[in-house]
């Protein structure tokens, strides 16, 4: 008996089509397609998901010393002369940032090997480069999604059938993130 389901597919379009669907389900919350592929997502998934779970406080708060531009009242860098060079000015600032753990950072490298990048295209912008701002998917699952499931030991995911598809009759659900 095979350990998983091949989907008609050759191994590398399979890996393509389960890492776009996984990465759609994170980012939508809910997609609709067919229930051998949502049994084959619904595994991914709550895999990424338990993974960000455990990980998501493991980090420490570190204050670094930056040099940052100098500005005006109009947004552009202050420029002075030095040695007869236009030279930018600088001030430093404390900054704290938030630094991974090495475990956190082993996580987000392995969240990041399933997932796609996802850049988001304003409504007013479609079509047009400018505008638009890569999504970092492996951040939205530490921040917004795995503070959800803190009290859930697993079952991250619902598949709901919706019937029959018109044209082949393969079974069609949504699978959702609970």
């Amino acid at each position: 008996m095979a350990m998983y389901r091949k989907l008609g597919r050759t191994s590398s379009q399979r890996k393509a089509l389960l890492r776009s669907q996984v990465t759609d389900l994170l980012y939508y919350g809910k997609i609709k397609t067919t229930e051998a592929k949502a049994k084959e997502i619904r595994k991914i998934a709550e895999g990424l998901i338990a993974l960000a779970v455990k990980e998501k406080d493991n980090f420490e708060e570190v204050t670094v010393i930056a040099k940052v531009a100098r500005k005006d009242k109009d947004g552009k860098r202050v420029k002075e002369v030095v040695d007869g060079k236009k030279v930018t000015v600088y001030d430093e600032e404390q900054k704290t940032i938030k630094k991974d753990k090495p475990s956190k950072l082993h996580a987000r490298r392995k969240l990041l090997k399933v997932l796609y990048p996802v850049t988001e295209v304003p409504k007013e912008a479609a079509g047009k480069k400018r505008g638009t701002k890569k999504v970092d998917m492996a951040a939205k699952l530490f921040d917004e999604i795995a503070p959800k499931y803190v009290d859930r030991k697993g079952g991250y995911t619902r598949i709901v059938k919706i019937g029959q598809r018109k044209g082949d009759g393969a079974m069609e659900v949504f699978i959702e993130l609970v």
